[in-house]
Parts: C-alpha cells; structure tokens; sequence
C-alpha cells in the first residue's frame, strides 16, 4: 500500500475481533515504525507502553469513563504513550516559542502507529478519553498519559465507512 491507499483505509475501529491475536512480527514493525516518526530536536519526547493479556484489559476499564469506549475491552493490544521529559533544546524552544512541541510530536507518532498498523491489516483507534492515574499505575509510568492507541483485526462486518471530511477550500489558503 502507498501513503495515499492507507490514509484511504485508515479509519477509526470501534468493533474488534476478540478471538484474533494479534502477531508479534505485526506488532514489532508497528513499534519500529514509530521509532521513525519525527519530533522536535529528535527528542522523542514521549514513552510508548506495550499492554497486551491482562494489563490490556486493565487499560481498555481506564479508558471507558461515563460510559464511553466500550469496543476497547475486545481489542487485544493497546499502547499507551505517556510523556516523557523533552531534550535540552526542544524544551528551550518550546519556552522561548511559547509552543508544546511534545504534544505534537505524540500526535506525530500516534499518526505513524496507526497507518503502519492499517499497512499491516490491523485497526486502531486514538484514545484521549482515559483516566490518566489508573493507567500509570498499571503500565508502571511516571509521566502524564496523554494517549491510548488500541490495536486490533477489526470483525469481518466492520466495513470501511465513507470519509466525511471537509472541503479542501475550507482548509486550504494559498498565498503567493
């Protein structure tokens, strides 16, 4: 698949597969994908936690608050991206610009992870409805939980659903 064909693919998944274990091959390409996404100063400003078996089950509880994310508890992997401290540069730039460099490279990263993991055949959904505190206890993290990622085979009924995106004009302005 070219960049375009995933981007096409990718969507969120809200319907997974229990009985389907994910590989571990499919997991380590996803996760040495990620090590490739870019952030600022090459700083890698975050921390990825791999939760499968029951802490992945524990983390799927921590992020289904008010009712929310009930699909997570059948999605057999989720990873957990926390913040880590940014490098001397990237956190000297971001004060001196007034700019959360670590916020966008997690969102960076979640971008690489989810579109390797659509190259790979899998779903994945980004998670920012989470109970921070739990989550840390079971992944054994010191920094804020900014993201959960779950990652899964979607069930053979969960068809790609049409992109409702808006128009390019809407977000577009050239300037010459």
């Amino acid at each position: 698949m070219n960049f375009t064909e995933i981007a096409e693919n990718r969507q969120s998944c809200r319907s997974y597969d229990p009985t389907k274990v994910v590989e571990n091959e499919k997991i380590k390409r996803i996760l040495k994908t990620a090590l490739l996404s870019p952030s600022a100063c090459n700083g890698q400003p975050y921390r990825v936690t791999l939760c499968m078996g029951e802490s992945a089950k524990k983390v799927a509880e921590a992020v289904q608050g008010m009712g929310l994310n009930k699909f997570a508890y059948d999605a057999p992997v989720m990873l957990v991206i926390s913040e880590a401290p940014y490098v001397a540069t990237a956190a000297l730039g971001a004060k001196l610009k007034s700019n959360d460099y670590r916020s966008i490279d997690i969102g960076i990263l979640a971008a690489y992870i989810t579109a390797e993991a659509t190259a790979q055949g899998l779903g994945s959904c980004i998670l920012g409805w989470i109970d921070d505190e739990p989550i840390r206890k079971i992944c054994g993290v010191k920094g804020t939980v900014r993201l959960v990622i779950t990652l899964g085979y979607a069930k053979a009924d969960d068809k790609l659903r049409p992109k409702k995106r808006k128009d390019i004009n809407d977000l577009v302005n050239t300037v010459e």
